[in-house]
């Protein structure tokens, strides 16, 4: 097994994405790397910024900004932790997800990076592309495509 000294994983807070984490976690509980829980946000604009806080009042801060992200990584920490990565940082980074892994992993000089499946199988993965299978053609590192949904 190569010796992974920096791993970046992705998620979106969804379940699969969280099922990529324990994977990326455990491998970096075992061989000892940092472990960089990354999540892309799209910024939000201003009408829907401005919907948002006459729907919810002084809780619209929960989807403005990086909020949403902050709080999806907060969530795959858990995951992190409960699967033995000691290591931990959070990036939530504005952008487009294939492009804010890609730039993080190679900014960080990461060794491996890790992302769920979701979207392969899917008609719009196979017509659009996919995140996955563009992370996997962009990165500068070794790509983990864990396998975190049934493909059905």
């Amino acid at each position: 097994m190569a010796s992974y000294r920096t791993i970046v994983v992705g998620t979106d807070g969804s379940p699969s994405s969280f099922r990529a984490v324990t994977s990326a976690a455990s491998l970096a509980s075992v061989t000892g790397a940092t472990l960089v829980l990354a999540c892309a946000y799209a910024p939000m604009r201003e009408r829907e910024r401005n919907a948002a806080a006459d729907a919810l009042g002084e809780l619209s801060y929960k989807v403005s900004g990086s909020t949403p992200a902050d709080d999806a990584l907060r969530a795959a920490r858990e995951h992190a932790v409960a699967a033995g990565a000691r290591q931990i940082e959070l990036a939530a980074e504005e952008g487009d997800a294939v492009d804010v892994l890609v730039a993080l992993a190679d900014r960080l000089e990461a060794d491996l990076l890790v992302i769920g499946n979701r979207g392969l199988n899917s008609l719009a993965g196979r017509l659009l592309g996919s995140v996955p299978s563009s992370v996997s053609q962009r990165a500068g590192c070794d790509v983990l495509i864990v396998h975190t949904t049934s493909g059905r």
